[in-house]
C-alpha cells in the first residue's frame, strides 16, 4: 500500500537570518534551528532532505490576486510601499512589515507545499515544511505575520493533482481565518480548528461552520495536555475519520504551548506529536507545516520533535552536546535566555489537568455534525 515510504522533510537556507524586524514576534530563528537540531541529532541524512524551490508567481495567483502579487514583489524589490499599497494589501504594516525576504520567503515556503503536494499525490507518504502553515493570508491582503497561504495553495494543488477531499486540521493557537475563507463551501476540503478562545484574529466561533466545510473549536486559557487528548480523540479524529479524506494537512502551529508569548494556552508538545502520531494512519498521505510559535527554543525543540515522530527517530531524554549547542546559540532580544530544561531536552513532561465541563459540551456540539 501507498504510504509507507521516508518521510522528506522541505527546507530552504531563506530562513537563515531573515527578520520581520528586530522587535518583531518573528525577529527570532525558527526553520534554521529545526534543521541544525535535526543535522546535529543526524536526523536529516540526505535522502530524506529536499530543498524548496520557491513558487512563481504565476503558481501564487491560483488564489492570490495578480496585483496583489505583483505589489508584493514591487516591495521587496523598493524595500519600501507607498500609502496606498499599506492600506490596500496590508503590506508595510506592524504585523507585515517591509524586509528584505518579504516575497521571496513567503513563495520558498508555498513552493515547498506545492512540492509536497507533488510528492505524497505520486508517492503517498508524509512530508514535513516547517517553514509552512502560514494561514492569516487572504486573497489580496498579507495578515497576522503572513504574506502568502501556503496552506491553501498546496491543498489546491493537492484537488488539481486529483485527490477528491482534504481534511485540514489546525492546532495553530491562532484561528487559520484564510484557510477557513479559502474553503467555505467546500465539499472536497474539511476544516477543522483548535485554537485559543478570544484570540486575534476573533473568528473561528464554535457556531461558524463556513457553509458545512468548517468545525471550530475555540477552547480558554489554560488549554491543557488532558484536555487535548479529549478533543483530539472525541472531535478531531472522529471528524477526520468520517471524512475519509485522501489526505490530511496538519497546521503544526508551536504557539500553544506554556512558554509561547502570544497564546495563553498550556500545551506540551507532547500533544502534537500525539496529534501527528494519531493523524497518520487515518489517511494514505500526510502533510504537515509549521505555523505560529515565537519562542525560539520551544519552536525549534517542537518541530524537531514532529520530525522525529514522522521519521522514525529515538528521542533521547538527555541531548547530546552537540544539539545543546543548536538550542544555546539562539538569541531572543525581548525574553532573555531560558531555564535548562529548554537547552538540555527536546520533549516536555507532560502538562494534564483537569477537564473543563465547557469543552466536553463544545466537543458534544461539534460531534453532533459529524
Amino acid at each position: 500500500m501507498k504510504g509507507q515510504g521516508v518521510a522528506v522533510f522541505i527546507g530552504s537556507e531563506i530562513y537563515r537570518g531573515s527578520r520581520y524586524g528586530a522587535v518583531h514576534p518573528l525577529s527570532i530563528e525558527r526553520v534554521p534551528a529545526v534543521i541544525d537540531l535535526c543535522r546535529a541529532l543526524d536526523w536529516l541524512p540526505r535522502e530524506v532532505w529536499r530543498t524548496s524551490p520557491r513558487a512563481k508567481p504565476a503558481a501564487l495567483r491560483d488564489w492570490h490576486g495578480a496585483e496583489y502579487v505583483a505589489a508584493l514583489e514591487a516591495a521587496e524589490r523598493a524595500g519600501e510601499v507607498s500609502a496606498e499599497v499599506r492600506e490596500r494589501h496590508g503590506l508595510g504594516t506592524h504585523s507585515n512589515p517591509v524586509f528584505p525576504e518579504m516575497f521571496r520567503r513567503p513563495a520558498t515556503a508555498v513552493g515547498g507545499g506545492l512540492l509536497a503536494a507533488e510528492l505524497v499525490a505520486r508517492d503517498g507518504g508524509v512530508v514535513f515544511n516547517p517553514g509552512g502553515g502560514t494561514h492569516h493570508a487572504l486573497p489580496d491582503r498579507a495578515s497576522g505575520f503572513c504574506f502568502l497561504n501556503e496552506p491553501v495553495l498546496t491543498i489546491r494543488h493537492l484537488l488539481r493533482l486529483g485527490l477528491r477531499r482534504v481534511a485540514y486540521v489546525d492546532i495553530d493557537a491562532h484561528h487559520g481565518d484564510g484557510v477557513e475563507l479559502g474553503f467555505a463551501g467546500s465539499e472536497q476540503v474539511r476544516v477543522i480548528s483548535v485554537h485559543e478562545a478570544r484570540r486575534w484574529p476573533f473568528t473561528g466561533a464554535l457556531e461558524e461552520a463556513a457553509g458545512g466545510a468548517s468545525f471550530n473549536l475555540p477552547v480558554p486559557a489554560g488549554f491543557n495536555d488532558s484536555e487535548f487528548a479529549l478533543v483530539l480523540e472525541e472531535m478531531i479524529l472522529p471528524a477526520v475519520a468520517a471524512f475519509r479524506p485522501d489526505a490530511i494537512f496538519l497546521q503544526c502551529g508551536a504557539d500553544a504551548v506554556s512558554e509561547d508569548p502570544l497564546a495563553r494556552l498550556t500545551l506540551s508538545n507532547l500533544s502534537h506529536r500525539r496529534a501527528v502520531r494519531a493523524l497518520r494512519g487515518l489517511a494514505p498521505r500526510l502533510i504537515v507545516s509549521g505555523g505560529g510559535g515565537y519562542n525560539p527554543w520551544t519552536v525549534a525543540r517542537l518541530w524537531s520533535l514532529v520530525w522525529a515522530e514522522l521519521s522514525g527517530q529515538e528521542v533521547p531524554e538527555h541531548l547530546p552536546q552537540a544539539a545543546q549547542a543548536v538550542l544555546r546559540r539562539q538569541v531572543w532580544a525581548r525574553r532573555g535566555q531560558p531555564g535548562e530544561v529548554l537547552l538540555t531536552t527536546l520533549a516536555d513532561a507532560p502538562r494534564e489537568g483537569p477537564i473543563r465541563d465547557e469543552i466536553r459540551r463544545d466537543v458534544a456540539v461539534l460531534r453532533q455534525r459529524i
